[in-house]
């Protein structure tokens, strides 16, 4: 059998070639600036939508206390087998 040679890592050499980000140019109070309006704009976001939800259901439970007072819908959605209800 053939001895195994080890190789020389090339994770080494790709550390040394990283290319600048934008994150390293920038200053720090910059770039804690940009985070904290990143945040800050996820959360509206958030709001915005639990905003949304909360409207839809809202809306949903107002069409369905509105069907519930009506006789016709109850009526359909009834059981037509009152056989079992004897």
């Amino acid at each position: 059998m053939a001895k195994k040679t080890n190789r020389p890592t090339v994770k080494a050499t790709r550390t040394e070639d990283k290319p600048t980000t934008l994150k390293d140019l920038l200053r720090p109070e910059v770039l804690g600036k940009l985070q904290a309006q990143a945040a800050e704009m996820k959360a509206s976001e958030l709001s915005k939508a639990e905003e949304i939800r909360k409207q839809a259901e809202e809306t949903r439970k107002a069409e369905q206390k509105k069907l519930d007072n009506n006789f016709e819908h109850l009526l359909e959605q009834s059981a037509l087998d009152w056989h079992k209800f004897k």
